[in-house]
């Protein structure tokens, strides 16, 4: 239920009578609280048994009250009102057999270690608990899993060190319902179940993590590496305790805490990367470390390098036609990137055991990413339809129109930090526990003096000189051949003037976020089981801003041509001749800049037209019931948000008529509550089956950039051609600051079997109504709040949309086949996904749903050696959305294979080699045009081999 300002209760039709029938039964079996006095606490920390490693999420049951708690991630757990008493504690932990331990309960508080499994003598290997490894990696992210009250999985800091992953994206492409968006080859986006990225939401270490870029809320998790994590949840249903900003799934990233391990850890590792397409190689480093000062204080963290230099290839078309029956692309560029992009992170974790039931913490985290891109491109652009054609081929001329090359540079520098410091603690009293938090974040992308780009242009145009004949017989790989009188001026350097420069003076976005949190929850001891009772408050202080300054020259005083700053460039995709040479470009600007004419128009109108602040304050609250009675949890309550936004921009209109631009100030004020009830529901079936079942409400608020009252509108004049007579265009591009969020009903039911020791089988089906989800519309002739236009880009709520599908999944490690088959591990997991959406009369996928994906793992660890082959595969989907279906825009299935093989010399030292993207998998964009699939975008990116060391102490 949405409660707008000023506004009553109501009931909205969209199922909130589940809020009252939730809490009704939640009272109910409150009120089967038994009388027993408070008594004493009892806890504990299971660890294996070399007494190394604390375990995360093992199970500790009191059998005789059939009351359990899980372990944290320094192994503690704690019960409370424990009647004095002889008991039995059950520990389970995935991987290891369970354990009963028999302890008296007498008097105010009972500490109680629990050791899971026999130490072995070569110190590595626990009886079916390893420390170190996939099957560790297993047994810890299963745990977690098992253990949680939603739906979720889990990656856990050795399962991030199995694969060959480059950053935290990268690291999620191993999850059921998990599709990675690329960028240049590597992980950057993270959809889950066909949903996009937008839709998500991450933290690290419980703090919101604010997104660098300037227009979006969604974080590209490519800034974060991945040897900087202790683990990764992927949260697919959420309990009142959580914020409600998600569709997709709520990604929360943990770092190392100094509780983790009993005994003090120091580990570095080496490697060398080398790029086949640009035979490059490229450093990198980490080091992680805890340690124990005293008994009660510990510190951990680690550090991360990593320089990698890359090619990419690649090839865009754009404005696709038909003219008598001869399909065509009127613009075609064949592009040539070499990248060097530098990762720099750190993090540091300080624990404080105050007492023995007050725990105090601080989580550090800083990530610096940057990224020197040189982009060398040909432009051909042609003026008029194709003279002669056929299906796969077209044929122009000069002779029928201009067509014009464009040789110019993209010389980018951009620098992206996340910075994350979360302070909190925990205290026990009884039966009461207090936690406690508070948090800061911020995010930042800067750019200072990118030229992007430099433009060097030759028209041939009237004279027989150049002829153009485009090949489509390969849709993926067009290729092009030249003819005519002139065919040497196109790869002549001096012939190509220049033509504009678009230099980035400034581009600065920032993101932060403060944030307080307060929960308390009472636990009540049943005649079977255990109620709590939990609530809390939270306040979140967002402000989000961008300011651009642009500079336009379009003019020099002198003779400039390509030939001055011309370089050759590494690309394979075909034979382009000459383009501009990124660092001759920026010296000979920097030398004679004074001789550049700048264009004061457009300058002032590029500097005002993507400037914004927004302030978003939430605040919530939420009460919860959790039952634990048997085999039976239920986790069900209510959640309120209160959203209050202050957003500024402007009005800018460029009239080319008078020469001017104006900017008039704009901003909105607006607040909205929302109502979200939800409700868990886990049921152990069997000792090795777990059902679950969850509805929730959410929301996700809009795109920062959608949101921002930006304006823009150019006003030139034009003459009709049937008339004569001058016509007024004003066209632009506005954001909607009376835009909605996304507004869902979840439901989400799965089975997990546990197999043996170390697997699970799973599956679940998922359901999701959306509404007033947004997409960007085309309107003509028309006005908006107060504007008025002849063609304008406006983002709008649509109708409804509906998210369906089911998951798979299964992993196991396979110790039971005999020798040496025992050491084979396997992975598979499938989900699909049916997503669509009503809008404007249209049916459309929603974008970047994938309707299949899947992961496939093979791994063997036995001994000293470890090896795992990895498959990852999702399908096409709509990536954005054109004003009629063959215009929509898709990117092509793609898969891809990964190999990694360590070898352990000594219990101390590894080597290892992987290989990333065997088989030359590339990112393809299309529409379909004329029953066709027609490109769009076209980039290689070849493999990477990897080869280095890891030593720990």
């Amino acid at each position: 239920m949405k409660i707008e300002k000023g506004a009553n209760w109501r009931r909205d039709g969209r199922g909130i009578w589940s809020t009252p029938v939730t809490l009704t039964a939640l009272v109910v079996a409150g009120s089967c609280v038994t009388s027993a006095a408070l008594a004493g606490s009892l806890s504990g920390r299971v660890s294996d048994a070399s007494g190394v490693k604390f375990l995360q999420s093992a199970e500790v049951e009191i059998v005789e009250l059939q009351r359990r708690a899980q372990t944290g991630s320094d192994g503690l757990f704690r019960f409370g009102d424990v009647p004095d008493g002889t008991y039995t504690l059950r520990t389970q932990y995935v991987g290891a057999p369970a354990v009963e331990t028999k302890v008296d309960v007498a008097g105010d508080t009972r500490s109680e270690d629990i050791l899971l499994g026999t130490a072995r003598a070569d110190g590595g290997y626990i009886e079916n608990v390893l420390v170190v490894g996939q099957q560790a990696s297993l047994a810890s992210a299963l745990s977690r899993q098992r253990s949680a009250d939603g739906v979720e999985s889990v990656l856990s800091r050795d399962g991030i060190g199995q694969f060959p992953d480059q950053n935290a994206a990268e690291s999620l492409r191993r999850v059921a319902g998990i599709n990675v968006l690329n960028d240049q080859g590597e992980g950057r986006f993270v959809a889950v179940r066909g949903l996009s990225p937008d839709l998500n939401a991450a933290s690290i270490n419980g703090a919101r993590v604010p997104a660098p870029e300037a227009d979006v809320r969604s974080v590209a998790l490519d800034v974060i590496p991945a040897e900087l994590i202790e683990s990764i949840e992927i949260k697919k249903s959420l309990t009142p305790d959580m914020d409600a900003d998600t569709i997709g799934a709520s990604i929360e990233i943990n770092t190392t805490s100094a509780f983790d391990r009993k005994e003090p850890f120091l580990s570095f590792s080496g490697e060398g990367s080398f790029n086949d397409l640009n035979n490059e190689w490229s450093p990198k480093g980490s080091l992680d470390f805890s340690r124990m000062i005293g008994d009660r204080l510990g510190l951990a963290g680690g550090l991360s390098y990593y320089k990698r230099k890359f090619s990419t290839d690649n090839i865009e078309m754009d404005d696709w036609d038909v003219s008598d029956d001869v399909p065509f692309a009127g613009t075609v560029e064949y592009r040539d990137y070499d990248v060097e992009r530098k990762r720099l992170g750190g993090s540091l974790s300080l624990d404080f055991r105050a007492s023995d039931t007050t725990t105090l913490y601080a989580r550090f985290l800083r990530s610096e990413f940057e990224d020197q891109e040189y982009r060398g491109r040909v432009v051909f652009e042609m003026d008029e339809d194709p003279n002669s054609g056929t299906a796969t081929t077209a044929n122009f001329s000069d002779a029928d129109g201009e067509i014009q090359i464009t040789r110019d540079i993209k010389d980018r520098f951009e620098k992206q930090t996340i910075t994350s410091l979360s302070l909190g603690g925990e205290t026990f009293a009884g039966a009461w526990t207090f936690k406690y938090s508070g948090s800061w974040s911020a995010a930042k992308e800067r750019e200072a003096g990118s030229l992007d780009p430099v433009e060097f242009q030759k028209e041939f145009e009237g004279g027989d000189e150049l002829d153009v004949s485009f090949n489509y017989g390969d849709w993926r790989l067009p290729r092009y051949t030249l003819s005519g009188n002139n065919v040497a001026a196109f790869s002549d350097a001096e012939e190509y003037e220049f033509d504009k420069i678009e230099r980035t003076s400034l581009s600065l976005a920032k993101d932060e976020e403060l944030a307080a949190r307060f929960d308390i929850s009472r636990d009540f001891a049943l005649s079977g089981g255990q109620f709590t009772v939990q609530f809390g408050a939270k306040a979140r202080q967002r402000e989000k801003t961008y300011d651009k300054q642009a500079d336009i020259f379009d003019g020099f005083d002198g003779d400039f041509t390509l030939a001055d700053v011309a370089g050759s460039p590494s690309y394979g995709l075909a034979g382009i001749g000459p383009v501009p040479n990124g660092p001759a470009v920026r010296d000979f600007i920097h030398r004679n800049i004074a001789d550049f004419e700048l264009n004061d128009l457009d300058t002032e109108f590029e500097s005002n037209i993507a400037d914004y602040s927004v302030d978003e304050d939430i605040y919530a609250g939420y009460i919860l019931g959790k039952l634990d009675q048997g085999p039976l949890r239920l986790v069900g309550g209510v959640r309120v948000e209160q959203t209050r936004n202050d957003i500024r921009a402007s009005r800018v209109e460029l009239v080319d008529e008078e020469e001017e631009v104006n900017v008039t100030p704009t901003s909105f004020d607006r607040d909205y509550t929302d109502v979200l009830p939800s409700l868990n529901v886990r049921y152990q079936a069997a000792e090795d089956v777990l059902l679950r079942a969850g509805i929730y409400r959410s929301l996700v608020r809009p795109q920062i950039g959608q949101l921002a009252p930006r304006f823009v509108v150019e006003e030139t004049v034009e003459e009709d051609e049937d008339t004569g007579e001058d016509v007024i265009l004003r066209e632009g591009e506005f954001g909607n600051p009376e835009l909605k969020p996304y507004d869902a009903w979840n439901l989400d039911l799965s089975a997990e079997w546990y197999l043996g020791s170390n697997g699970v089988l799973q599956a679940g089906v998922f359901y999701k109504r959306i509404e007033d989800f947004i997409v960007n519309v085309v309107y003509e002739d028309s006005e908006f709040l107060g504007v008025a236009f002849t063609e304008a880009l406006i983002p709008q709520n649509g109708d409804e949309a509906k998210v369906k599908g089911f998951e798979l999944s299964y992993q196991q490690s396979l110790n039971f086949l005999p020798s040496p088959l025992d050491g084979v591990i396997v992975g598979f997991n499938y989900t699909y996904t049916d997503a669509e959406g009503e809008f404007d009369g249209r049916t459309i996928s929603l974008p970047a749903s994938a309707e299949n994906t899947f992961n496939a793992s093979l791994g063997y660890e036995k001994g000293p050696l470890s090896f795992r082959l990895t498959a990852a595969y999702r399908d096409k989907y709509l990536d954005e959305l054109g004003d009629d279906p063959e215009n929509d825009r898709y990117v092509e299935n793609h898969i891809q294979f990964d190999l990694s093989a360590k070898y352990r010399v000594t219990p101390q030292f590894q080597v290892f080699a992987e290989f990333v993207n065997l088989g030359d998998e590339p990112h393809v964009a299309y529409q379909n045009l004329g029953g066709r699939k027609r490109l769009l975008q076209y980039e290689e990116y070849s493999w990477t081999g990897k080869t280095g060391f890891r030593y720990t102490f």
